[in-house]
């Protein structure tokens, strides 16, 4: 499946990071872990950290997949609103994942201090407003569910915003102080680096084309006939995951980004802020550490990736037609414009744990606009899996839930 088109902004402005051999003999290990994303980055310093042998491997580059693609926001909100979450599987588990998204960005901020990371972690504020007045209603019976439970969040009235970030045409909002962001595509190629230092085994252009289950171990042959014997098998692969199982469990979308030409002077308002708001498909925008606005939005069922980058230009209209909206004098010079895929599940959660159909493996798919903070969700409950324990969350995410 191809995740992207072909410009993403990370993968142009950063490289080639890093490059791993292919497989070209057998191995055997504790843990293989299947996909090299900011997922499998992250899953793998887990399995490392914790003693295991650990080898990754993936099809393509590492990080060339919807790593390449992402719009790096790190937010604790998740696509459903806690107060929905709520009402679909009740406080306790809604409470528990917008949590763990929260200290998420701690982790992502204590990697980055360990690692001495050049990825651009920056901690900013989250503001989610109202594009439409009829909007305000629920959003204010949102930011009275996060307050309620312990988030730090602010009301924000439209005068306030325009004052904060000189935005039009809004109805208020919820000003949240936990979030950041960061070039995940470094991070995850720094992630790989470090561990390799310790341990790690990588092996890209090594795609896995069969996997033999046995007790108490899996055999894996990759395409080029080698095989891998391992315990257990981590797939990290996201989106592709609809290629290998076969049940109905998340909706494929198409998500387009633009990014502008560097006008540092231009953004200063905004550089300390994530934006999102209301619409359906909501747009969300961030400033980039070399001083672009990068925005998002225009979302639509993925059905190929030719249809997906065939409306590439008229998507670029759309955002910014929503962003004059807000910022009806400011004109914005495109530099890059490029279309990912993401996963929408019926309750905005990912699906991390065991599958009844795979023996010896878990899975951790972050779907989402939180994938990335749910892929460190995900570091804990792998840890927890391998020594046969239980995490609060495991029922939220599990498959068939």
């Amino acid at each position: 499946m191809n995740l992207k088109s072909n410009e993403p902004f990370w993968l142009l402005k950063n490289g080639l990071l890093a490059s791993y051999p292919s497989l070209k003999s057998s191995k055997e290990c504790d843990v293989l872990i299947i996909g090299g994303g900011i997922t499998g980055s992250l899953i793998a310093h887990q399995m490392i950290e914790d003693g295991y042998t650990t080898i990754l491997i993936d099809k393509r580059e590492l990080c060339n997949g919807s790593t390449s693609a992402t719009t790096s926001m790190l937010q604790y909100e998740i696509d459903v609103p806690l107060y929905e979450l709520i009402e679909k599987i009740g406080k306790k588990g809604a409470v528990l994942s917008y949590a763990a998204c929260s200290d998420a960005i701690d982790t992502i901020e204590r990697l980055s201090k360990l690692m001495h990371s050049n990825a651009g972690f920056k901690r900013k504020k989250s503001l989610y407003f109202a594009s439409k007045k009829k909007d305000v209603e629920w959003l204010k019976k949102e930011y009275e569910a996060r307050k309620q439970n312990g988030f730090d969040v602010k009301w924000l009235e439209a005068e306030e915003i325009f004052k904060k970030i000189e935005f039009k045409n809004t109805y208020g909002g919820i000003l949240s102080r936990q979030g950041a962001s960061i070039d995940a595509f470094q991070f995850a190629h720094e992630l790989f680096i470090h561990n390799v230092k310790k341990g790690l085994k990588i092996f890209d252009k090594t795609e896995m084309v069969k996997v033999e289950e046995h007790k108490g171990f899996n055999l894996i042959t990759v395409d080029n006939g080698f095989k891998i014997k391992a315990k257990k098998i981590i797939y990290c692969i996201g989106y592709e995951s609809k290629n290998l199982l076969k049940e109905n469990f998340v909706n494929l979308k198409s998500t387009y980004a633009i990014v502008s030409e560097i006008e540092k002077d231009k953004f200063k308002n905004i550089s300390s802020t994530l934006v999102w708001n209301t619409d359906d498909p909501y747009l969300y925008m961030r400033t980039t550490d070399d001083g672009r606005l990068l925005i998002g939005g225009g979302d639509e069922d993925f059905y190929d990736a030719e249809k997906r980058d065939a409306i590439l230009h008229k998507k670029e209209k759309e955002i910014l037609k929503n962003l004059k909206k807000i910022k009806p004098d400011y004109h914005f010079y495109t530099d890059f414009v490029w279309a990912g895929t993401f996963g929408e599940t019926k309750d905005g959660l990912p699906y991390i744990g065991e599958h009844q159909k795979f023996k010896n493996s878990y899975f951790v798919l972050g779907f989402g606009g939180n994938g990335i903070t749910f892929s460190v969700t995900g570091m804990k409950m792998a840890s927890l899996f391998m020594k046969n324990k239980k995490h609060p969350l495991s029922r939220y995410f599990k498959f068939g839930r």
